[in-house]
């Protein structure tokens, strides 16, 4: 297929849905190896306002949920759709929620180096699978070293504030069109597809693409 469509993605690392979303575009795009998307992620925090250094994940939860019960019964349907996706997720292991500006100004340069959806892929790993710290500097610069940008560069710039205020500008601009929850997918930059859909919904979506095509 020679005409591409950009596909957009809203997403944030340590959003469970992006995750699930992923999986389930990532098998639509493997049974269609054609496809006609081009990828571009764009930073989006759940969590603006969290402390820099993060905070502690059961605080975080049972605060925004309301106490312990009420965090479990908000995420009995993200264990749900992540086990019915094939996905193992280590919520016991997790033990921080950490500000994600960092994690975003990593896929944000793995980007320029066009690294950027093996960016968002070791990001998921880490955090979910690995539940590892993803506000830590150190870990950042490990991810970046596992898909090849170097380490050494990364590190002196997450030091600095580079790109800090371009990730906050592209944030807020998403909310401004009236994206308010992750994921969120904009086909050929008009048509918005909320939430974590389906392979099926993105073999139809891709299938519709080509036949217009």
């Amino acid at each position: 297929m020679t005409n591409t469509i950009k596909l957009d993605i809203m997403s944030d690392p340590i959003c469970p849905w992006c995750y699930i979303g992923k999986t389930h575009l990532d098998k639509a795009l493997a049974d269609t190896p054609d496809h006609p998307f081009v990828i571009e992620w764009h930073p989006f925090q759940l969590n603006p306002d969290m402390p820099r250094d993060g905070m502690d994940r059961r605080a975080y939860l049972e605060g925004k949920f309301g106490g312990k019960e009420g965090a479990v019964r908000a995420y009995a349907p993200v264990v749900q759709h992540a086990e019915a996706a094939g996905l193992k997720i280590d919520f016991e292991g997790m033990k921080r929620t950490p500000n994600t500006l960092d994690a975003h100004r990593l896929i944000h340069w793995a980007g320029i180096e066009g690294r950027q959806t093996a960016a968002v892929s070791a990001l998921f790993q880490a955090y979910f699978v690995d539940a590892r710290d993803i506000g830590d500097h150190d870990v950042l610069a490990d991810i970046a070293d596992g898909i090849e940008m170097d380490a050494a560069v990364v590190r002196k710039l997450l030091a600095s504030d580079a790109d800090e205020d371009d990730i906050r500008k592209r944030d807020a601009h998403s909310r401004s069109m009236g994206v308010n929850s992750v994921p969120t997918f904009i086909v050929a930059g008009k048509h918005a597809v909320p939430g974590a859909q389906p392979p099926e919904l993105w073999a139809k979506v891709i299938s519709e693409l080509s036949a217009a095509a």
